[in-house]
């Protein structure tokens, strides 16, 4: 038994052989595929790394308060756009009272908007970030001259604004900004702050942004009494849990919701793990959707290998009649022409996975290269799959010519020419 399987690959290898150039083309598709699915998926992991830990930079003890009712899986209405206005400044204020929700150290509320902003005759378009006094506390950051506001200048209406880096080098260039007066919409502001250069970080650009005092932006500029959203930081990520049931029950006493299941909730809480959680889902699901969508080539590659084969058969005709003649089963020449096929793809897969594998390095080299935090990741998934696929691929694709083959009747084949 174990001389047949050697006769087997022999054949096999001698009939690829004897056709390099043809046997290079058909295992093509399936080293393209193959290296596809591995960089797909690596490229997938990199890019949800990525994500995730810039995610984990901003704090694990993390609270976001947005407005508007939620399911657990899914994300409130004020993310798709519409406007919400059922979340106010009072109800940071409350939050932040230790007697509500003991664990917070700060909150932070927001009121965001865009506009353009000139001085001299330079002018910029970016970001209004209208937040209370405790943003750095709570988001972090550093000053790179001047100062933040602070909760009196908030409350009392003050017209100071803080640059973010990119703002500061669009405007100012290298003059010096803090002290400077500058026009925000129709307003002039007082430059009192400038912002180290962090960067962008979970896909917000934290250099191209204008912090303005939260009541300044609500009265002055906006017209409104709602904020946009409340970020809390707590003393430590274990008391996560307490602090979300804490802060539940204080916007449900203010809101005057009576129904403790969490219905009639006009707001969202949740934490930076459950963020992290549904970031990951929807990563996972778009990396595995983009790797199926590559896999589609190995189609093409199974249909190739299909072409070649008949081709085969065609040519060995007379030999497939020989073998026959001199006691050859039907079995014996449908797995050799089977094995044959699942050899092509099985080589075509081992190189997809070689090139794949250097072509996702270059890449994590690039992206480290630039700065960006990006893990080289070839999970053994992605290997399995790949080959797995592959060899299923030759397996399928080869059954049919390798029926044709065994089928052929010897006197039949003998009389080919």
């Amino acid at each position: 038994m174990f001389s047949q399987y050697i006769q087997v690959v022999k054949t096999a290898v001698i009939a690829l052989l004897s056709n390099k150039g043809r046997s290079f083309l058909t295992m093509l598709g399936i080293i393209i595929g193959v290296g596809a699915v591995i960089v797909i998926m690596a490229v997938g992991a990199g890019a949800q790394s990525l994500i995730l830990n810039q995610v984990k930079s901003l704090g694990t003890n993390l609270i976001g308060i947005i407005p508007g009712y939620s399911e657990e899986d899914g994300p409130p209405a004020s993310v798709m756009g519409i406007v919400i206005t059922t979340l106010t400044y009072d109800d940071a204020l409350a939050l932040k009272e230790k007697k509500n929700v003991p664990n917070i150290e700060d909150v932070v509320a927001y009121y965001k908007g865009i506009g353009t902003l000139n001085w001299s005759s330079n002018s910029y378009d970016t970001n209004l970030n209208g937040c209370s006094s405790g943003y750095i506390a709570v988001e972090g950051g550093e000053l790179e001259s001047g100062r933040f506001f602070t909760e009196e200048e908030n409350r009392s209406l003050t017209k100071v604004v803080v640059l973010g880096s990119t703002v500061k080098e669009e405007l100012f260039g290298e003059s010096e900004a803090v002290g400077q007066r500058i026009k925000v919409k129709t307003h002039m502001f007082e430059v009192i702050g400038v912002m180290a250069g962090r960067g962008t970080v979970a896909m917000q650009d934290y250099d191209d942004q204008v912090f303005i005092p939260l009541k300044t932006m609500q009265k002055v500029m906006a017209g409104v009494n709602h904020v946009s959203m409340i970020r809390a930081k707590i003393d430590h990520e274990d008391n996560t849990a307490r602090a979300l049931e804490d802060i539940k029950i204080t916007l449900r006493e203010r809101h005057e919701i009576n129904d403790k299941s969490g219905k009639s909730d006009d707001f969202t809480v949740r934490s930076a793990a459950q963020a992290l959680d549904m970031i990951t889902t929807v990563t996972n699901a778009l990396k595995y959707f983009l790797a199926a969508m590559a896999a589609l080539s190995l189609l093409v590659g199974g249909i190739g290998i299909m072409n070649i084969m008949l081709v085969a058969v065609t040519e060995r005709t007379r030999e497939i009649g020989l073998r026959k003649a001199v006691g050859a089963k039907t079995a014996d020449i449908l797995s050799q022409f089977l094995f044959e096929a699942v050899t092509v793809t099985s080589i075509g897969g081992l190189f997809g996975i070689v090139g794949g594998t250097l072509l996702s390095y270059l890449i994590a080299l690039v992206a480290k290269f630039l700065g960006y935090d990006w893990a080289f990741a070839v999970s053994l998934s992605s290997v399995v799959l790949a080959v797995g696929v592959s060899m299923l691929v030759g397996l399928i694709f080869g059954l049919y010519p390798a029926r044709k083959a065994s089928r052929l009747e010897p006197v039949e084949a003998l009389r080919y020419e």
